[in-house]
């Protein structure tokens, strides 16, 4: 039995979430051990290993492919600019002067310092962001819809119209679940801030799958430039070269590099999910001596390992569908070029239904991601747990979601505008050389944009994953958070009574 703590439902001397009163009672009495049902402890069986065996030889077989490709790339003089042969007349030339360098490292710090302090405003003022939050997003349809209506865009003003409209009889139901969402929200932020390494391995990912993006860039274009017919490098290296060749090794490229990439992001998850969060729902805060040492290694090597093969299992159907979607556009694209209007139409409502698919799956997967990190299940058993509990109560998990993701968005683009406006006033005072003329001032503050709303989403992207890791807990073990935080179980079982009762 686990055992009862008196604590806060989060380490550190923060306030309590909810004032102390008669509904401070045990709930629950019979509260399971974090180890039974094999949670947490050590796996010896590999799930899906089929699906972690085909992974492991596309992503082989993409790295064989690349280096062949790159390496008489570069011996043409692909590269250019240093990494070609001397004197090749091909590549890009690109200057970085030490102001460039300066500017991006700036704002990169500066957006980091704003997404920790919009993280810190978020906390202190839970309910009045999620408000804020929440109006804006209503006056950004009504504000799309009307710049429709002026700019004579018809059929995209019918649309944000039935959006704007729907958006403001939302509000009405929505507001009632933000208490629920700024509680959750808080006990993830007190949570996060005392295990850094949350924050640490979203950057990781990032970092990856940039790497990644860059890898796979590199790789198209120098598979175009050896096997396109009639291109220098198809000439020199003596390969056979078709376009029926380019077009199948892009496709297994693409599809390699998007698989990949999203494994990256959901092993992030799972490690997120099943390491600080996961043993903090299940053994308490870590200074009352229960929870594992070094939780996120832990939970790290359970994901990369034993788990990878259910993780690339629900990542192979997103990238199936991603994979379809990109091949439906192109197909759109080259209709509309043709002439084609017929084709263009139905190729671009495919795509906008196998996008809509390709969302619900993925948000659908993210929860079953989190039922393997706790309870190293195999991706269709999860899947299926995951399922019950989306039936069970799947308009409260929708709603949370949505309320949390648009505090966190807007959060993420108000530090991506402050940080274009740094870039801005940095041009502006050092007058570099390479911006005598203003015409890098445009692409710099767009680009200083990205990087403050890219910072911001991957720090929140793990703020995210906190809370719907503790609503996963509260649909299958709600007695554990019962005797984990008994004041905000208290609360959440007096306004939410739903949300505590366990999916059967």
């Amino acid at each position: 039995m686990a055992p009862s703590y008196s604590q806060p439902p989060y380490p550190g001397p923060t306030p309590n979430y909810y004032p102390p009163g008669p509904h401070q009672q045990q709930l629950y009495t019979d509260v399971k051990s974090p180890y039974q049902d094999e949670l947490y402890k050590p796996q010896k069986k590999i799930n899906d290993p089929i699906l972690l065996v085909l992974f492991i030889l596309q992503f082989l077989g993409f790295a064989a492919l690349s280096g062949i490709v790159i390496k008489d790339w570069v011996k043409t003089g692909g590269a250019g600019g240093g990494l070609g042969k001397p004197g090749a007349a091909t590549g890009l030339h690109v200057t970085l002067n030490q102001s460039t360098v300066y500017l991006l490292l700036l704002v990169t710090a500066a957006a980091l310092l704003l997404s920790v302090a919009y993280l810190i405003l978020t906390r202190t003022f839970t309910r009045a962001v999620m408000h804020v939050t929440l109006i804006l997003s209503i006056l950004l349809n009504i504000g799309l819809c009307a710049y429709y209506w002026i700019t004579k865009y018809y059929s995209a003003a019918i649309i944000f119209t039935i959006i704007a409209l729907l958006s403001v009889f939302a509000y009405w139901g929505m507001k009632r679940f933000i208490p629920l969402s700024s509680l959750l929200l808080q006990v993830v932020m007190d949570v996060s801030k005392h295990h850094k390494s949350v924050f640490v391995v979203s950057f990781v990912a990032l970092l990856a799958q940039a790497g990644m993006a860059v890898w796979f860039t590199f790789t198209a274009i120098a598979t175009y430039s050896k096997y396109t017919p009639g291109s220098p490098v198809c000439s020199t290296a003596g390969s056979s070269c078709s376009s029926a060749k380019v077009t199948g090794l892009i496709v297994y490229e693409l599809f390699s590099f998007l698989w990949t990439s999203q494994v990256i992001g959901n092993v992030a998850l799972s490690t997120v999910a099943g390491g600080p969060y996961g043993t903090w729902y299940y053994f308490g805060p870590r200074d009352q001596g229960q929870m594992p040492k070094n939780p996120t290694l832990g939970a790290f090597g359970r994901a990369s390992t034993v788990s990878l093969g259910s993780i690339a299992f629900g990542s192979l159907i997103v990238t199936i569908l991603e994979t379809i979607r990109i091949l439906l556009r192109a197909i759109e694209n080259n209709a509309s070029v043709d002439g084609h209007p017929v084709e263009a139409i139905l190729a671009c409502c495919a795509g906008l239904l196998v996008g809509f698919i390709e969302n619900l799956v993925e948000y659908f997967n993210r929860y079953a991601y989190i039922q393997i990190a706790l309870f190293g299940k195999s991706y269709i058993p999860a899947a299926k747990d995951t399922w019950r509990m989306f039936k069970d109560r799947g308009l409260t998990v929708l709603v949370n979601d949505s309320l949390i993701g648009m505090t966190m968005i807007w959060g993420a683009y108000a530090v991506g505008c402050l940080s274009s406006l740094f870039a801005y006033l940095y041009l502006r005072i050092t007058a570099p050389s390479y911006n005598a003329s203003g015409d890098y001032t445009v692409p710099v503050v767009l680009f200083a944009f990205l990087i403050g709303l890219q910072c911001c989403l991957t720090m929140t992207s793990s703020i995210e994953a906190g809370v719907s890791t503790i609503f996963v807990g509260l649909g299958t073990d709600p007695q554990v958070l019962a005797e984990r935080a008994p004041e905000l179980f208290a609360m959440i079982a007096e306004h939410y009574p739903d949300v505590v009762r366990p999916v059967v």
